[in-house]
């Protein structure tokens, strides 16, 4: 009887102390984690941490992925502004709906908008969704779809009918601003900026 007391009293004793070495290496590894996710005051989020080529290869890495035909990027059409020491790059996918995004003097991506036409009185689907979609798991290479439809659900534009002159629905998330706007009866937009 001593030695099973022994026994189970060591045992005891030896899954406590796993638990608690994984406790405290939890700890410091969350306190470690939102210290690494605090920016210090003075550096600035600047973009969205990409360069061209890296948006491109990620974007496409998405269409392959998530086998979203029709939306692979070729080649982005990109034009310097050496005055202002920014760019901007452009990318049309069809007669309707064209990709723009701004570059930082450092080559890294400021911003990205898609850009549609046609009657926003209708609801908002096809090609243009799965574009939003893959932008959004583009900025967010851990994402999975299911995380990219939360995102466009925060916007709202699975709740509820975005044929208003006025919507304007945004979310943010991991430092991202993820905004649709409706400008007209013809134009909308989806943008991804940082979040100020």
């Amino acid at each position: 009887m001593p030695i099973r007391f022994i026994f189970l009293t060591t045992a005891c004793f030896a899954i406590a102390s796993i638990g608690l070495y994984g406790m405290l290496n939890l700890s410091s590894n969350s306190t470690q984690s939102e210290i690494d996710q605090t920016p210090s005051p003075q550096i600035e989020l600047s973009g969205l941490h990409m360069t061209t080529d890296e948006f491109k290869n990620k974007f496409n890495g998405a269409v392959g992925k998530y086998r979203l035909n029709g939306l692979s990027i070729t080649r982005l059409n990109i034009q310097d502004s050496p005055e202002q020491g920014t760019g901007t790059f452009e990318y049309i996918f069809n007669d309707e709906l064209r990709l723009v995004g701004a570059v930082n003097a450092d080559e890294s991506i400021q911003e990205v908008r898609l850009y549609a036409t046609g009657d926003t009185r209708k609801p908002t689907g096809g090609i243009y969704m799965t574009a939003i979609a893959t932008l959004i798991l583009t900025t967010n290479s851990e994402y999975t779809y299911n995380d990219a439809q939360d995102v466009i659900q925060d916007i709202s534009l699975l709740d509820r009918d975005v044929n208003q002159s006025d919507f304007d629905g945004a979310t943010i998330r991991n430092g991202l601003e993820y905004r649709f706007s409706v400008q007209d009866s013809e134009h909308s937009t989806f943008e991804i900026t940082v979040a100020r």
